[in-house]
């Protein structure tokens, strides 16, 4: 089989993975950026129709091109999926599209190769850098076991699978999960559906996104998030577990908006089923014709084959860089830097960490062929 070889090899084309090519094609190294899916920006595109992003334009650039919006404006996810896909032409990234990785491994020692090699559907590749940018949340949804007991009279879709409320049958609606998807859903189902949303309170921002005080607080929400709530605080460490597996603060759907809409908001979890039907905390079986399950997604690296995550399966990471394993790095992960990680705006300055400690490993006699960056 016919091996290529990369100095860098980005895995995932959205916004970590492109920004993470931007500043390595700016310093002049070789990379290639694999993706799977068959257009850039397509896993946004696969999100729910009103889906609109939760920060203003901008802060919703990457860096060498603004995003081409009014200031303070919420794109929707359409106009960004567009937005990446013309970013990647404009800064001519190398992008394989209809490219999916199945296995990561170091290369033999003593074999002659590069760090790591790459198994994908198009062929071997070696690298000696390897950036896995495919994002906090994973792809495989993450839903109870217990979710095959209910009758099979409800329907059960994820929110990953959700896409409008005319695709719902009529009827009542249990929405699991009271993070942005679930409460972004439940108030757009709630327009037509009785609707009920189970999951704790994970807090929301001190303004709603309609107050003209919005452009006073979240610029200095913006900047508590990347210097209060930071790995680098004993505040931002305590929090890091809270934002990366329970969710952060809501930003645009409320919970006044959710009431004004007349949610039924259950602040407990669903715990089981009992006769066919979903059992939430506090409220017992409850009759529903269908289950949203917002319950986010199983992030699973399982194709990599490299002993670098902890018993949760998270990488042990610092910023992106991998110790453990020189070479291999992180972009896109929630927190990997501070609470701004989850905003595309941190996202990118993010990757321009990881960016910056290839250059610098390259730097420091690693010997590495050069290649050209453009495609």
């Amino acid at each position: 089989m016919h091996t290529e070889h990369f100095e860098t090899v980005i895995i995932g084309a959205g916004q970590a993975g492109l920004a993470t090519g931007y500043h390595l094609k700016e310093k002049g190294r070789g990379f290639v950026i694999l993706d799977g899916e068959r257009r850039v920006g397509d896993g946004w595109r696969h999100q729910w129709d009103s889906l609109r992003l939760f920060t203003p334009a901008w802060a919703d650039g990457l860096p060498g091109t603004p995003f081409p919006k009014p200031a303070w404006e919420m794109p929707t996810k359409d106009e960004f999926a567009d937005y990446l896909e013309s970013y990647a032409a404009e800064h001519r990234l190398p992008v394989r599209l209809g490219t999916r990785v199945a296995g990561l491994t170091a290369s033999a020692a003593g074999a002659g190769e590069a760090g790591y090699v790459l198994v994908t559907d198009r062929g071997r590749i070696q690298a000696d850098n390897v950036v896995i940018a495919t994002g906090t949340f994973g792809r495989s949804p993450l839903i109870p076991g217990f979710a095959d007991q209910l009758d099979p009279s409800i329907v059960q879709i994820h929110s990953s699978e959700y896409r409008r409320p005319d695709d719902l049958p009529p009827g009542p609606v249990l929405v699991v999960g009271a993070s942005h998807s679930g409460c972004d859903i439940s108030y757009e189902l709630a327009q037509t559906h009785p609707t009920i949303l189970a999951g704790r309170d994970t807090g929301q921002i001190p303004v709603p996104f309609s107050s003209p005080l919005l452009k006073v607080v979240f610029p200095v929400l913006l900047f508590c998030f990347g210097h209060v709530l930071s790995r680098r605080t004993p505040l931002g460490r305590k929090q890091m577990d809270h934002f990366r597996f329970n969710g952060g603060p809501r930003l645009r759907v409320q919970a006044q908006d959710l009431a004004d809409r007349g949610v039924d908001w259950v602040r407990e979890r669903v715990t089981g089923v009992q006769g066919g039907r979903p059992v939430v905390g506090g409220r017992g079986a409850i009759d529903v014709r269908t289950v949203v399950w917002c319950t986010g997604f199983r992030q699973q690296f399982d194709w990599v084959d490299l002993d670098v995550f902890d018993e949760r399966g998270w990488p042990r990471e610092l910023g992106g860089v991998v110790d453990d394993a020189p070479g291999l790095y992180f972009a896109g992960l929630g927190f990997q830097s501070s609470a701004r990680s989850m905003l595309i705006h941190g996202a990118g300055q993010d990757a321009g960490h990881v960016a910056r400690q290839i250059v610098g490993r390259a730097r420091v006699g690693q010997a590495m062929p050069h290649h050209p960056a453009a495609a």
